[in-house]
């Protein structure tokens, strides 16, 4: 639980300059969203797991039905509340909780987005086996993660060597993995997910987009 707590404080802390430090790594988020809009049908009820400061629901809204966005920082939620307000959206819902949570019913999305999020938290099969569990049968799982055990220039590789010093004394209180394409082909494997579409961006660093549909249970 004070895990929880401090990972809360930290994205809480870092929702205020959230959007300008994604700045750099907009050619890998313009692409995935494009990418995501394939996927996407006016009928789909939608969850954005970890959706920071409501970017990508607030421009998905319109080729949706409806988005359930969530995420464990209640300041990040105050901002893609702002954001949804101001682009007057009303089929965007965003609540302050995490995947965990049961009012999250089994079987009520059709889409279930994980942008930037699979590298960073404590048990990514759990994770993979509450999103089978939300999904409708056949639903798809997208997500886009940043590949940090491949290719990566030298700055950001200093920047991760950086982070992952910070994380072990505590100072950032969440898991930063330097994940492979390859693994999270084998997690989304073990998941019972068959990935239907893939590919690389690189920009300083790797990202890999899957999309992947939910098998028979």
């Amino acid at each position: 639980m004070q895990r929880v707590y401090k990972s809360r404080e930290f994205w809480d802390k870092a929702s205020k300059n959230y959007d300008k430090t994604e700045e750099r790594f907009e050619y890998i988020h313009n692409k995935s969203r494009e990418k995501t809009k394939m996927y996407l049908k006016s009928s789909d009820i939608v969850l954005d797991y970890g959706c920071g400061t409501g970017t990508s629901s607030c421009e998905f809204a319109n080729q949706v039905k409806e988005i359930h966005a969530i995420d464990i920082s209640y300041k990040m939620i105050e901002i893609a509340e702002k954001k949804a307000a101001v682009s007057k959206i009303e089929n965007v819902n965003f609540i302050q909780t995490d995947i965990s949570d049961k009012r999250l019913k089994k079987e009520s999305f059709d889409v279930i987005l994980a942008f930037n999020m699979l590298h960073t938290v404590s048990n990514p099969q759990n994770v993979l086996r509450r999103i089978f569990e939300l999904l409708k049968p056949k639903g798809l799982f997208i997500s886009v993660t940043p590949c940090l055990g491949g290719k990566m220039s030298f700055f950001i590789t200093i920047q991760i060597l950086l982070v992952q010093i910070l994380c072990k004394i505590g100072i950032i209180p969440i898991p930063i993995r330097r994940l492979k394409s390859s693994e999270l082909d084998v997690l989304l494997a073990n998941g019972n997910f068959q990935a239907i579409d893939t590919e690389k961006f690189y920009k300083g660093a790797s990202s890999y987009f899957i999309a992947a549909k939910k098998k028979s249970a």
